[in-house]
């Protein structure tokens, strides 16, 4: 093992810098993983470019990689296992984990996973060591043949996954996702998949594509086509269900107007204290409509969100469009935070040299 390592570490101020520095010990009851891929996810990017923590820690949660070393008392795995890891599980045995709000667990907001500093998930480094109550329940085995780019993705399905078992789809149901990114284009496959009609939207023609090949009716919500398709759609009363899946300024004030009396509206994507929103009262309870947020993962769907994964059933490379190594993660983060035409997800690969 070497001594020591690259890092990108975030030093506040939207400042990230590659950096030598110690590699992580491994502990009893923890393993060491050296990282080969690590999505680029805007949670991070949040905190980065609104400077929510502060510095130095090292970002990174999208983790897939190779246990190398593993400390006294670790059973369940083994040096030379390909692994993906979660940064956040809960206790199981709170007020919390016993209503299923994992992601309300004290235990669940410690981050498990760090490569250094303050813990921070830690994947944007060559190595990360995650700590004794991630390796009991927050880590899957990668099957052979499924590579480390299209495992990293378990995390950012399991994410999804929650939030569309929370709106319970029927197969007769049209939920609208508003934003084709990465993110809302796992949502458009996962609510495909219950047997719903997803019709989405994005401005990027790219990206609108790419939800017409996976099956979506994908139009632009700046076009009248896109409100008289939903209400075509549905008999004139809007979607039965939508799913903001970017924060994009009036996107909620806009998901409320196609939803149908009753509806239920999901809120991902809005995870910045800073942010607010302004709606008609009257739209939720003169229109009876269920207001859902969701947040982070779900240790009950973790098994699932794998399967989905790592069977290929998610055709999640589709959706990477940039890979960089660890050198050139400001890069990466820059092309993250400004999409271009035909950007999607970037990953890194703190392995790989310029």
């Amino acid at each position: 093992m070497p001594e020591t390592m690259r890092a990108a570490v975030y030093q506040g101020e939207g400042r990230v810098s590659v950096e030598e520095i110690d590699v992580p010990v491994s502990g009893p009851g923890e393993v060491l993983i050296r990282v080969e891929t690590c999505g680029i996810c805007h949670t991070d990017l949040k905190k980065i470019e609104y400077d929510l923590l502060p510095g130095p820690r090292i970002y990174g949660h999208e983790t897939a990689g190779v246990i190398v070393a593993a400390g006294a008392d670790v059973r369940k795995f083994r040096v030379g296992d390909r692994v993906i890891v979660f940064h956040h599980i809960p206790c199981g045995d709170c007020f919390y984990c016993h209503r299923r709000l994992y992601a309300q667990c004290p235990v669940y907001k410690k981050v498990g996973v760090t490569a250094g500093y303050e813990p921070a998930g830690g994947g944007f480094a060559q190595y990360v060591r995650a700590m004794d109550w991630i390796v009991e329940r927050g880590i899957e085995i990668i099957p052979e043949g499924v590579s480390f780019d299209q495992a990293c993705w378990v995390e950012p399905v399991n994410t999804c996954l929650k939030g569309v078992s929370m709106l319970n789809l029927a197969p007769d149901e049209t939920v609208a996702v508003l934003g084709q990114g990465p993110i809302g284009l796992i949502f458009t496959m996962l609510a495909l998949r219950t047997g719903a009609t997803a019709i989405a939207s994005d401005t990027i023609p790219f990206r609108l594509d790419l939800s017409s090949q996976f099956g979506a009716i994908a139009i632009d919500p700046r076009t009248a086509a896109f409100e008289r398709t939903l209400k075509e759609r549905t008999s004139g009363r809007g979607a039965d269900a939508v799913i903001v899946a970017t924060n994009a300024k009036g996107l909620v004030d806009q998901a409320l107007k196609i939803s149908r009396p009753g509806a239920k509206v999901l809120l991902f994507a809005q995870t910045s204290v800073a942010e607010r929103v302004e709606i008609s009262g009257a739209d939720i309870c003169v229109g009876e409509r269920m207001l859902l947020g969701s947040y982070s993962a779900d240790v009950d769907l973790q098994a699932e969100s794998a399967r989905l994964v790592f069977s290929g059933d998610l055709p999640l490379e589709k959706l990477i469009s940039h890979r960089v190594p660890l050198n050139c993660i400001r890069q990466g983060i820059d092309t993250a935070l400004h999409p271009g035409e035909r950007s999607l997800k970037v990953v890194v690969h703190p392995q790989e040299s310029n």
